[in-house]
């Protein structure tokens, strides 16, 4: 049997002050139980219906997961806890998860729950913006066959501008590069080989993209998030808040 995951005083008392209150549904009491549950889940993959008693009855802890889900509660709880220094860089990358079975049938179609084919199947592409502590700060989904550069924009204009941006050959655009420009931000974009007239950058500086690397691999440490389960995109989404959370 898996071991229990159970929020800490410390996590409690960040993330208490910041929930709904005045919501119909599990008393205030039972919050940290039921959340403890949906955390649970997430990260060691199991059926919402597998979710240990210890947490309560499952559909409990899953009405819980998707209400909020719907109106948008766990992105804004991470919106809120997310402190950092905006100066400075941010690093930017995709990751790809393999879309399960279990994720097909959502409303709309593939195309509209962000799931596509490319090469590893059927799968859902991650983009992330990271901070210089390797904490995600930004995300987004797209369906897998999506090409990097053309989500980078929409994804950093919800930030503050970065001293420096560093990001992989896959970003390598003159729309981007003019466009950080505008920002004042500095393009540590490694070039395309591809490329007519290779562009400098600080390679010294590039070596810290790891951060962004770091990054991802903690968040593919949470099976829910190695792997989509989810039909809808906003619930897979909230997957991936509540681990950044974390």
């Amino acid at each position: 049997m898996s071991v229990l995951f159970w929020l800490s005083d410390e996590q409690w008392s960040a993330i208490a002050p910041h929930l709904p209150r005045n919501r119909p549904g599990v008393k205030p009491r039972r919050n940290r139980e039921v959340i403890s549950g949906i955390i649970h889940v997430q990260r060691v993959g199991c059926r919402w219906r597998d979710c240990p008693a210890e947490y309560g009855p499952h559909t409990t802890i899953y009405s819980r997961f998707n209400r909020w889900s719907k109106r948008g509660v766990w992105q804004a709880l991470l919106a809120r806890l997310t402190v950092f220094d905006a100066a400075g860089q941010q690093s930017i990358d995709s990751t790809t998860t393999k879309a399960h079975r279990c994720a097909a049938g959502g409303q709309g179609g593939p195309k509209p729950q962000a799931i596509g084919r490319s090469r590893g199947g059927r799968t859902t592409k991650i983009h992330a913006v990271a901070d210089q502590r390797g904490r995600l700060i930004a995300f987004d989904l797209s369906p897998g066959q999506r090409g990097d550069v053309k989500v980078a924009p929409t994804l950093l204009e919800r930030l503050p501008a970065a001293d420096y941006l560093l990001a992989d050959a896959a970003y390598d655009s003159n729309a981007l590069r003019r466009w950080l420009a505008e920002r004042n931000t500095i393009a540590v974009i490694k070039p395309n080989p591809t490329r007519k007239g290779q562009v400098a950058f600080d390679q010294d500086c590039y070596k810290l993209r790891n951060t962004i690397e770091r990054a991802f691999s903690h968040l593919k440490d949470w099976r829910r998030v190695a792997t989509r389960y989810d039909k809808l995109a906003r619930n897979f989404q909230a997957g991936i808040a509540i681990a950044a959370i974390i």
